[in-house]
């Protein structure tokens, strides 16, 4: 009787071994925006719910998108779209997911609490140098930026702000990634810059208004706080994954998804439809502004 117990016991144990080593483990890299925004409590959530493991790396979107579709990667995180030229549209597909903020920021004790969206303009163009000119202190100012014209953050702002992708910023404070800018700004108070409100909130800065609008889940939701964009998964349409791709990307969007992303104080994508097309006209109101 002992033997049968112990071959029962075999059986299990082999059993559970080949069903943990079958078990599908999905690999993710991508902006460090999407991944402090929901990713890793989103990944959390769909492994308890399916087993299925999704590691996370960082690096930026332009990274996610490249190593999706180079296949290194199943999927990517981007808070910006594709360029063109940039990745063939038969390997990879962009799948909006959430809505995100960009955010002016500055060092907690800095005295300034809102800025406009011509003051912003300002600064990009090189045109504000001292904070005298936006708070009466004078003191050196600076403007720190992402380094290239095609980052998540770096190519909104042009989008949003300028209408012209390729807009030249000022290259004094230049930072490899968001990470580095905004750890820059925690530790400096004459440093401002611009980085994802999802990024931001777990950091120790002062969240600007933008023409005295809070940057909160509401009026971002409602349009009412002007500069938002889609955060995107990239997925590798040609992985051996693809289907378990396909699985956690209608988990994103599923209650249960779409409840994470929330709670973590990010819009979900499809509870603000509307916010494409407003920005469609927010691009075009960007062009005339810009052009003034």
């Amino acid at each position: 009787m002992s033997n049968v117990y112990h071959r029962i016991g075999l059986l299990a144990v082999l059993f559970l071994f080949s069903t943990i080593s079958n078990a599908v483990t999905l690999t993710w890299v991508g902006c460090g925006i999407t991944k402090k925004a929901f990713m890793q409590e989103l990944v959390i959530a769909y492994k308890k719910s399916t087993g299925v493991e999704i590691v996370l790396e960082g690096g930026g979107a332009t990274k996610g998108i490249r190593s999706t579709s180079e296949h290194s990667a199943d999927m990517g995180g981007s808070c910006r779209y594709r360029i063109k030229g940039e990745a063939p549209e038969s390997k990879i597909s962009f799948n909006p997911v959430a809505w995100d903020a960009l955010v002016a920021i500055v060092h907690p004790d800095n005295p300034l609490n809102s800025i406009t969206m011509e003051q912003l303009r300002s600064l990009y163009r090189g045109e504000i140098k001292n904070w005298k000119q936006l708070t009466g202190e004078s003191r050196p100012l600076k403007l720190a930026v992402r380094r290239g014209k095609i980052s998540g953050v770096g190519l909104t702002i042009r989008q949003l702000v300028f209408n012209d992708p390729d807009m030249d910023f000022p290259q004094i404070n230049v930072y490899k990634s968001s990470g580095p800018l905004e750890e820059a700004i925690e530790n400096d108070v004459n440093a401002i810059g611009m980085t994802g409100i999802s990024s931001a909130r777990k950091r120790n800065v002062k969240i600007l208004q933008l023409d005295n609008k809070e940057p909160s889940f509401e009026n971002i939701k409602s349009g009412h706080y002007l500069l938002y964009r889609p955060l995107y998964l990239v997925i590798d349409k040609e992985s051996e994954n693809a289907a378990e791709l396909k699985n956690f990307l209608k988990f994103a969007h599923s209650k249960a998804g779409r409840d994470v992303i929330r709670k973590n104080g990010v819009v979900p994508y499809l509870e603000a439809l509307g916010l494409s097309i407003k920005q469609q006209i927010q691009w075009k109101n960007a062009r005339n502004q810009a052009g003034e």
